[in-house]
C-alpha cells in the first residue's frame, strides 16, 4: 500500500458527494422498525413521560400513526398491547378479541402489506405480577410458560400479524412457537427471535410506556447476563435450531459487540433494539442543548447498522425517516 504523500485518504473525503459515494454503510427509512404500544380503554393517547414524543394510543390513534409511518417509507411496526384486565397467568395475551389482536386486525386493516405488523410476544405486559411468564412461587415457570406462549402466538397470527418476536427469554420458546404455528396452519408466519436480549438498566422508560414492571423481584433469572457474549451465541444458536427466522440482539448500543459477533457466526437477518433508554438518553441530551438532535441518532443508527443489523426497532423511526427522505 501506497504511503504519503503518494496516498491521501482525505481526497475521498473532500466533499458530500464523495463521501456519500465511498460510504461502506448506508441507512434508510426501510431499515427501520418502530415501536408502538397501544392501551385498552383510552378515550384519547396518552404521552408518555419519560419518552418525549411518544404515546400509550388508541386503536384509532395507532391506525394513524402506523399510516403516517407507513409513507415515510418506514418498513414496518411492533405493537405493544396493555389490556384492562390483568391476571396471574397474563390470559388476555390469547384472547382473540383481545386489546393486541384488535390492535393487529386495525392495523392491518388500514396498511394491508405496505407495512410489516409485528406482535410482540410476551405476558409481562398481561401479567398482573409483571413477570415474562406463569410463577411457580417467585420464580418464573419455563415450560408452562412457552406452552402459553405458543397460544399466543397462534391468536396473534390468526388476527393477522405478519411476524411474532417473542421477547421472554424462556428456554424452548421458539420451538414451542413453531410447532404452535404450524399445527394452526400458520407456517408461513415467520418468528423474530430476541435471541440475545439482556438484563438491562435501559429498559426503564418502556416499563412506564408498557405498564409490564415486575411487581417483585426482576428478570435476571432468565434474560441474559450484561457480561457475557459466548452465551448469546449459544442463545442464538439454540433459536436458530428451533426455527427462528430472523434473530435480534436487545439492547443495542452497549451490546455493538455480540450484534457483530452474532451476524457474524448465522449471517442470519439480523435485528437490533434501539430501546427506550437509548432514546430517552438522547432526548435529555437534546433538550438541554448538549447534543444536535438529527446528527446524533442518524450516527447512532448508522453505528447499528455498521455492527450488523439488518433491521433497526428504534423510537426515533419517525424522525429518522423524516430526516433520511
Amino acid at each position: 500500500m501506497s504511503s504519503f504523500p503518494d496516498f491521501r485518504p482525505r481526497r475521498l473525503r473532500r466533499t458530500p458527494g464523495l463521501r456519500r459515494a465511498f460510504a461502506e454503510t448506508s441507512l434508510a427509512a426501510s431499515d427501520l422498525i418502530a415501536p408502538l404500544f397501544v392501551k385498552e380503554g383510552l378515550s384519547d393517547a396518552a404521552p408518555i413521560g419519560a419518552m418525549p414524543g411518544h404515546h400509550q394510543h388508541t386503536l384509532e390513534s395507532l391506525v394513524k400513526e402506523t399510516r403516517e409511518l407507513t409513507e415515510r417509507g418506514v418498513a414496518g411496526v411492533i405493537l405493544f398491547g396493555i389490556p384492562e384486565r390483568k391476571d396471574a397467568q397474563g390470559s388476555e395475551a390469547w384472547n382473540d378479541d383481545g386489546i393486541i389482536q384488535r390492535a393487529v386486525r386495525a392495523v392491518k386493516d388500514e396498511v394491508g402489506d405496505e407495512a410489516v405488523v409485528i406482535a410482540d410476544l410476551c405476558l409481562c405486559e398481561y401479567t398482573d405480577h409483571g413477570h415474562c411468564g406463569f410463577l411457580d412461587g417467585d420464580q418464573v415457570d419455563n415450560d408452562p410458560t412457552i406452552e402459553a406462549y405458543g397460544r399466543i402466538a397462534a391468536s396473534q397470527a390468526a388476527a393477522g400479524a405478519d411476524m411474532v418476536a417473542p421477547s421472554g427469554m424462556m428456554d424452548g420458546q421458539v420451538k414451542s412457537i413453531r410447532r404452535a404455528l404450524d399445527a394452526g396452519g400458520f407456517d408461513h408466519v415467520p418468528i423474530l427471535a430476541y435471541a440475545a436480549k439482556y438484563a438491562s438498566s435501559f429498559y426503564g422508560p418502556f416499563r412506564e410506556a408498557a405498564e409490564g414492571a415486575p411487581r417483585f423481584g426482576d428478570r435476571r433469572s432468565y434474560q441474559q447476563d450484561p457480561p457475557n457474549v459466548d452465551e448469546a451465541l449459544r442463545e442464538a444458536a439454540l433459536d436458530v435450531a428451533e426455527g427462528a427466522d430472523a434473530l435480534m440482539v436487545k439492547p443495542a448500543l452497549p451490546y455493538l459487540d455480540v450484534l457483530r459477533a452474532v451476524k457474524d457466526r448465522f449471517r442470519y437477518p439480523t435485528a437490533a433494539y434501539n430501546v427506550s433508554g437509548e432514546y430517552s438518553m438522547l432526548m435529555a441530551a437534546t433538550e438541554r442543548g448538549w447534543i444536535d438532535e438529527r446528527a446524533a441518532t442518524l450516527e447512532t443508527l448508522g453505528s447499528i447498522r455498521r455492527a450488523g443489523a439488518d433491521l433497526i426497532l428504534t423510537y426515533h423511526a419517525r424522525k429518522a425517516a423524516e430526516w433520511l427522505n
